[in-house]
Parts: C-alpha cells; sequence; structure tokens
C-alpha cells in the first residue's frame, strides 16, 4: 500500500524582478502606448515629475513648426508613407522644436480678447446624414414628406446604405394617415438623387446604378448598365474577353466601360464623416551627417520625466513604518526613470546596429537590402533575440525614403546561382519592377517572373513568386491584361 511522503528537493528557476517585469513591458510597447503609460505613472506617483523645460521652448512649440515627421500606420513589413523633406547632410545640433509633453491635448480656444486660435479655422467634419439633411433643407417638400425623408436619411448606415427593409424604417408609426408604400419609394427615391451619387441604395448593384448618369458617353453608358444589371459577377474576374464575347460587343468597348464601373463608388457614405486613422510618430530618425549614416532618437517620443528630488530627500528624513506605501512609490519611481533611459538606449543601439548594416538601401532603395535576422544585431549589441524582437514591433524610423517600421529592414537570407545570398525583400523590388515595366498586352505570367529572376541568377520558385506579388497586393496577369 502506498503511502503519502514528504521530500525537500533544490531546484533553481529563472524568475523575472518587478523591475525587469516593468522593464520588459515598457520596452514591447509603441510610442504612443509608452506616452500614456508614462502619463499615467506620473498621474499616480507623488515622486515623479516633469523636467522644466528650457526658456523659449513653450514659445517654439507653438510659433514654431515641427519638422518631426510623422506618419500613417499602415501594414507590416511596409513604408508607412513618405515622411517630410529630409536633407542628406544635417548638422549634428539641429534641435527639434516640437515637444510632445509640452503640447497640449485639446485644441488651443481663442482668448477672451477676441483672438482666434489657428486650431479655430479648420473647418469640421460634416458627416453623411448631416450633408443629406442640409440638401433638404433646400428643397420644396410638405411636413409629411420632409418627415419621411429624414427617416430615410436616418436609417442609413455608414457607407450610404439603406440595409433594413423601407418599411421598417423607424418613426414611420408616428403618422397619421398611415404611410403608403408609394410614399416610401418616393422618399427613397428622393434620398437617391442627392449627392453624393449611390447614397441610398441597398445593394452594390444599385449603387453603381444611380452612379451611372455620370458617364458622359451614351454608348459606355448602355455597355456599363448592361453589365452592371446582368454581369457583375464577371467584371469581378476582370476577364474581358469572355465578357465581350458573351455581350456581342467589341473588346475596347468593354473595357471603357468596365474602367467607368471600377471608378466609381461602391461606398459613397464613406466620402462624409471623419475616417479612423492611425498615426504614428517616429521614434529614431536616419540622418547623414558627414558621409555616414547615423540613427538619433526623436524628441517628441522621448518623456521628459525625472524624479522629485525634494520628496525624495523629505521623505528620506521622515521615514518611519508608517509610510509603506510612499516607499513602495519612490521605489516604483526610481525604477520607471531607469526603465525609461533603458527604453531608449536600447531601441537607438537596435536602430544604430541595422543602419550600419542596411545604408545601402537609404541609398539606392529596396534592392539594395541585404539579408538581416534577428541573431545577428542580437550577437551586435549583446541583447536576447527575444528583446530586439520587442525592440523592432510597433518602433518606426524616419528616412528620407519614408518612415518604416524597424523590423521592415529584416530579411531572410535567399541563395543565388553564384553562391551568394540575397533579401528576400530586394526580390520583391525586382518583381514590382518587372510588372510594372511590363507590356500591358503581353503581362508576365508568375511563371515567366520565376524565369527571367533565375536568368538574373536568383533562384526563385512560382509559388514563392506568387506570395511576393500578392504581398505587393499587385492582381494576377489575367487581370493585369489591357486589350487594344
Amino acid at each position: 500500500m502506498n503511502t503519502p511522503m514528504m521530500r525537500v528537493e533544490h531546484r533553481q528557476h529563472q524568475t523575472l524582478t518587478p523591475r525587469l517585469q516593468q522593464a520588459v513591458r515598457l520596452l514591447q510597447l509603441s510610442s504612443l502606448d509608452f506616452a500614456q503609460e508614462i502619463r499615467d505613472a506620473m498621474g499616480k506617483n507623488p515622486f515623479l515629475e516633469t523636467e522644466d523645460a528650457e526658456p523659449g521652448a513653450e514659445e517654439n512649440s507653438t510659433s514654431g513648426s515641427s519638422d518631426v515627421p510623422t506618419a500613417v500606420t499602415t501594414a507590416a513589413n511596409e513604408p508607412v508613407i513618405d515622411s517630410a523633406p529630409t536633407t542628406s547632410e544635417a548638422e549634428p545640433d539641429v534641435e527639434w522644436e516640437r515637444d510632445s509633453w509640452q503640447q497640449s491635448t485639446s485644441p488651443r480656444s481663442g482668448s477672451g480678447d477676441g483672438e482666434t486660435s489657428v486650431m479655430d479655422m479648420v473647418p469640421a467634419d460634416v458627416g453623411l446624414r448631416q450633408h443629406l439633411h442640409a440638401q433638404t433643407g433646400l428643397r420644396h417638400l410638405s411636413p409629411r414628406e420632409r418627415m419621411l425623408v429624414n427617416c430615410v436619411i436616418e436609417s442609413l448606415d455608414d457607407d450610404g446604405y439603406l440595409r433594413s427593409a423601407l418599411c421598417d424604417v423607424p418613426c414611420l408609426a408616428e403618422l397619421e394617415p398611415e404611410v403608403t408604400q408609394a410614399e416610401l419609394d418616393e422618399a427613397l427615391a428622393f434620398v437617391q438623387r442627392l449627392d453624393p451619387a449611390g447614397v441610398g441604395a441597398r445593394n452594390v448593384a444599385e449603387c453603381l446604378r444611380l452612379q451611372l448618369h455620370l458617364i458622359e458617353c451614351p454608348t459606355t453608358r448602355e455597355v456599363a448598365a448592361d453589365i452592371i444589371e446582368h454581369h457583375l459577377e464577371r467584371l469581378a474576374h476582370r476577364d474581358s474577353m469572355n465578357l465581350a464575347r458573351v455581350m456581342d460587343r467589341p473588346v475596347h468597348e468593354v473595357e471603357a466601360a468596365c474602367n467607368r464601373i471600377r471608378h466609381m463608388d461602391p461606398r459613397p457614405g464613406w466620402r462624409h464623416g471623419s475616417a479612423d486613422i492611425q498615426y504614428v510618430t517616429p521614434d529614431v530618425i536616419a540622418r547623414k551627417i558627414k558621409g555616414r549614416w547615423t540613427a538619433v532618437l526623436n524628441p517628441a517620443v522621448v518623456p521628459r520625466v525625472r524624479l522629485n528630488q525634494v520628496y525624495a530627500d523629505l521623505f528620506r528624513r521622515h521615514r518611519d513604518g508608517q509610510h509603506s506605501e510612499l516607499a513602495a512609490h519612490l521605489q516604483e519611481a526610481r525604477w520607471t526613470v531607469r526603465n525609461v533611459e533603458q527604453r531608449f538606449a536600447t531601441i537607438l543601439s537596435v536602430a544604430e546596429a541595422i543602419l550600419e548594416r542596411q545604408h545601402h538601401f537609404l541609398e539606392y532603395g529596396p534592392m539594395a537590402m541585404k539579408p538581416l535576422g534577428l541573431r545577428e544585431i542580437a550577437e551586435e549589441v549583446g541583447l536576447h533575440e527575444s528583446t530586439v524582437s520587442r525592440v523592432t514591433n510597433n518602433k518606426y524610423m524616419a528616412t528620407p525614403a519614408g518612415v518604416f517600421e524597424l523590423k521592415y529592414f529584416f530579411s531572410r537570407s535567399m541563395p543565388t546561382q553564384s553562391g551568394g545570398t540575397c533579401s528576400a525583400t530586394a526580390i520583391r523590388g525586382l518583381i514590382k519592377d518587372m510588372i510594372e515595366a511590363e507590356d500591358g498586352a503581353h503581362p508576365l505570367s508568375d511563371a515567366e517572373i520565376a524565369r527571367q529572376l533565375a536568368r538574373q541568377g536568383l533562384t526563385v520558385a512560382r509559388r514563392t513568386v506568387t506570395k511576393y506579388r500578392q504581398l505587393l497586393k499587385l492582381p494576377a496577369v489575367e487581370q493585369r491584361r489591357r486589350h487594344t
């Protein structure tokens, strides 16, 4: 019979101290999340304070323009957007005027003496429903007609579509006498005649039909109407040859109609209303100083935070066991200041190591990108690969060619026939150049692109070409074919 037994064993295992846990968490945050984290810490910890701005800094920040490039977030491994013009030679003592920690979170309003802020001159965004109601206010409608039209407008979604049935439009039950179907159809037709064209449609086909009047050529308009009515699926496949044969029309007429349909707006409601655009501020800036590329921290993302020495000295002089909570705040404040310094020192060292290996990319473009892995950078800066991965995630570098996520500069190595290596980014650049330079009447298939790459000494499988072409968001060969 087995009896329970107790024993003591000595085991070794690694654990992260609270300070290291905080350092790792701060390191993997993006610049926006990191700034919010520091603001929250300063709001809760009395031992943290903002460094005093230098004299004249506030004046410069409000009157001077900022040179720090700001970019729009896009897909990973792609340039975000072109940055502001940057000279190839920069002076090392150039100071950035903007400081995100000195900016207010809300626009400065006009003062009581009648002064007007620049932000007061910015036009306000007009939503879709507000835009439509403004148009109906200029039309001669009876109170009942205006009520029906307003009900239809309020039932539209953000795309500008009427997704629900007309009989389900709200507020109809309040009207006396009872609303007829003819009145509903007339109200919807009124809305569909408003700007933007296509608004009030119940499906994509109806949205496109409402925009046919914008086509000036009668023949093209007739062909486009036939395609929208009966061949919308074939239009999506971009098969103009078969579409022309089915419709018994010349290819050039079908091509012209298809091009006009593709230029129509399938979501007219998006023209009005604020778009949800996320902005990023680069963490480091690549600058060429005396012929050498170097990385500098962007002051706009570096918090001006420090330990409040006055409070710390007072606490040390009057410390006793009754203030354990303040002791924890003081310890956390010291950790925060050190971790902030460590975060930006790590980001800067990794960025400099990347520029040391990828400076040809800044000079000659994507085809000069070299193969680069996390281990190579980790060995250079003396960090673990996981740490380098955290540094390159959601961190951005501003260059004269645009703003790039740091992980964009990493690319796996692909062998060449000469025994050398080439980066996948360079191969994607070659594929893009080949497709842009191809003959529209005889576009290159993925297999032909693979053969041309092989003639240049690059062994790339056809399926790999297909994958890279899809990453570049380039259509297939049949969709790129143009008929004359």
